[in-house]
């Protein structure tokens, strides 16, 4: 099969490429430093032809309250641009929860962006991800200091890229589902208790602090960001990545 990755040069994409490939598939990355900008819609078309799948894993530079436009024109461009060059499957990757956590407007965005490609003219896939393990890092850095890392007591079931990028590439060469997929991976972590995990591992002495208002996935209550039944669970553990 003929798959367009738009996206495909990032950290998801990046691996989904290296997987299709080494399946049989023509894997072809594109991102804006291949020429193709799917806000614009520059590139799209030749991106776009000859091909049997498009995966979607583009996203905003940030996610704040530009996210909902962002998705909005994307998915605009990307629906029309398949339909025009007969693909006969989109795929998109979401986030677990989205439609939970509504004090987001990055996970709003998503459920946005998920409404538009059901309502669209071409046979869709939605993978739905729990967080991945190579964020956990960032996600530490938007609330810490020389000192301390504040961090709620959200909890999450985090998952390693390259088991995402397994199972999107299961879906991507599958009959389109028309629905959605969970994945996860096989521990629930409190937040700040990941983030002590974290920095042990690190060998960083900073303390975590747990702050329940602090950052992005203080939005997030109860088990919004666990997978529910039916989600496919990898095998990578936490501790296991970080032991890599």
């Amino acid at each position: 099969m003929k798959i367009a990755a738009i996206g495909g040069t990032g950290l998801i994409g990046s691996r989904l490429v290296n997987v299709l490939s080494a399946r049989g598939h023509e894997a072809v990355p594109h991102s804006t430093s291949t020429g193709v900008d799917l806000l614009s819609g520059r590139g799209l078309s030749e991106a776009l032809a000859g091909a049997d799948v498009v995966v979607n894993l583009t996203k905003p530079r940030t996610f704040d309250d530009a996210s909902p436009a962002f998705f909005q024109k994307t998915m605009d461009n990307l629906l029309a641009g398949a339909e025009a060059a007969g693909v006969g499957h989109a795929v998109i990757l979401s986030i677990v929860g989205a439609d939970l956590v509504p004090g987001s407007v990055y996970y709003r965005a998503k459920v946005l962006q998920e409404d538009l490609l059901k309502a669209g003219p071409v046979p869709y896939s939605i993978v739905r991800s729990t967080q991945f393990f190579e964020f956990v890092d960032t996600v530490l850095s938007w609330t810490s200091d020389e000192h301390t890392v504040r961090l709620p007591a959200t909890l999450m079931q985090p998952i390693a890229a390259d088991d995402v990028a397994q199972a999107v590439a299961d879906v991507s060469v599958g009959v389109p589902l028309r629905g959605t997929l969970n994945i996860a991976g096989p521990e629930v972590f409190a937040l700040d208790e990941l983030g002590r995990i974290t920095l042990t591992a690190r060998g960083d002495h900073r303390a975590v602090v747990t702050d329940d208002s602090a950052g992005m996935y203080a939005a997030a209550s109860g088990s919004a960001l666990v997978a529910k039944d039916g989600a496919v669970i990898a095998r990578t553990t936490y501790r296991e990545w970080l032991a890599r």
